[in-house]
């Protein structure tokens, strides 16, 4: 059976120094000399320390899953009242739009406070705003138990193959650039971008839905994320080519990712697996179509030769990648909660500061229906 969420006591704030030991030991010593340097989370080397020590990446090479089962997943936003009266109560919450059709950033609402009613509203409210930044939230002074609660509402919680977690909590996926890491100069030094358009774990039988992500640390400036209206992109193409892709489905491999992660002294949770999907797909609340593929995880379009399958790829990805006028940027906050939905959005961080501040957030990724494709509609 799927893992379900690890039952443990209030988290103790983990040693630091028994980190380091963890991280620099064995095959952990590359990972960490560009992700972990436990003295400077500390505060030992000039920086400031980590502000949520408890939320520290750690990765245990005996922690070891067995296959994701299939599940019944329950897509709240169809029972959501459309008026929003629970998420968004009039007078209380600021509601400003970034774009028309992607992003919006609310004020004056407190999530972790809001009853079932309130989330259904809010996984309908991010199904049709797409990414939505709630700002001044207390998420991050939760306990990491009460945030997984929280967060089971919306799905199973996915258990990474790969990531840094917080100790005894797998279900968190880390995002952790420590203080004073460099390896941006490396980075560079063979890219022009860091921009990585992808949908989260789009390998997966059931990729993720309603997904949160918080700030814990951040860099004065910089570390910004992107996100890409899929529905918007799937409405720009000509009735023609809409038409063609559906019924086409697209590979979507965890082998890369699960190699990359060996191959730098990482772990690997679980063995990784290989699924397809269809290119469009519609969502279950909103019946929005939207294009599913993207360049990180998506490998070829099933039944096309390669030839074929690379130049429709490219064209999509290309679609997504330069489609400005439907994308949109989110600048973190403290105190940020971005929720988005990985079945009708793409994203990318952005690697853009050098002057060596931590960036750590978390994300809570509940996961969601088999994606499923509804017939075109000329």
């Amino acid at each position: 059976m799927a893992p379900s969420a690890v039952e443990v006591e209030t988290p103790v704030v983990p040693d630091i120094s028994a980190l380091k030991l963890q991280a620099l030991s064995g095959p952990y010593k590359e990972l960490a000399a560009t992700k972990f340097d436990a003295d400077a989370e500390a505060g030992l080397k000039g920086h400031k320390a980590a502000k949520h020590p408890a939320y520290l990446p750690t990765w245990d090479r005996n922690e070891k899953y067995a296959p994701l089962e299939p599940f019944e997943h329950t897509e709240h936003g169809k029972d959501a009242d459309l008026s929003f009266p629970n998420l968004l109560p009039q007078g209380v919450a600021s509601v400003v739009d970034l774009t028309p059709t992607i992003g919006t950033e609310v004020r004056g609402v407190q999530l972790s406070t809001l009853s079932n009613a309130g989330k259904n509203e809010l996984a309908r409210f991010v199904a049709q705003r797409k990414v939505v930044a709630f700002r001044d939230q207390d998420f991050a002074e939760l306990s990491i138990e009460k945030a997984l609660e929280y967060g089971s509402y919306f799905g199973r919680h996915h258990i990474h193959p790969t990531s840094g977690a917080p100790a005894g909590f797998p279900e968190i996926h880390v995002v952790h650039r420590g203080a004073g890491d460099d390896s941006v100069d490396r980075y560079f030094a063979n890219r022009t971008s860091s921009v990585a358009w992808h949908s989260d774990v789009s390998y997966e039988q059931q990729p993720p839905g309603t997904t949160f992500l918080y700030i814990l640390d951040k860099p004065e400036t910089g570390g910004d994320t992107l996100f890409v209206d899929a529905v918007e992109a799937y409405n720009r193409l000509s009735p023609a080519f809409q038409q063609r892709l559906h019924g086409l489905k697209a590979t979507h491999s965890a082998v890369e990712q699960a190699n990359a992660s060996l191959s730098r002294g990482g772990i690997k949770r679980r063995e990784p697996v290989i699924n397809e999907h269809p290119i469009i797909r519609t969502h279950p609340a909103t019946g929005e179509k939207a294009i599913y593929v993207n360049p990180q995880f998506t490998r070829d379009i099933v039944g096309l030769k390669k030839e074929e399958s690379d130049a429709i790829l490219k064209f999509l990805y290309d679609h997504l990648g330069f489609g400005g006028d439907f994308q949109a940027r989110v600048k973190w906050q403290e105190g940020t909660v971005v929720v988005w939905d990985n079945r009708v959005t793409q994203h990318s961080a952005l690697v853009d500061w050098k002057n060596g501040q931590r960036r750590h957030l978390a994300r809570i990724t509940p996961q969601a229906e088999r994606p499923f494709e509804t017939p075109f509609e000329g």
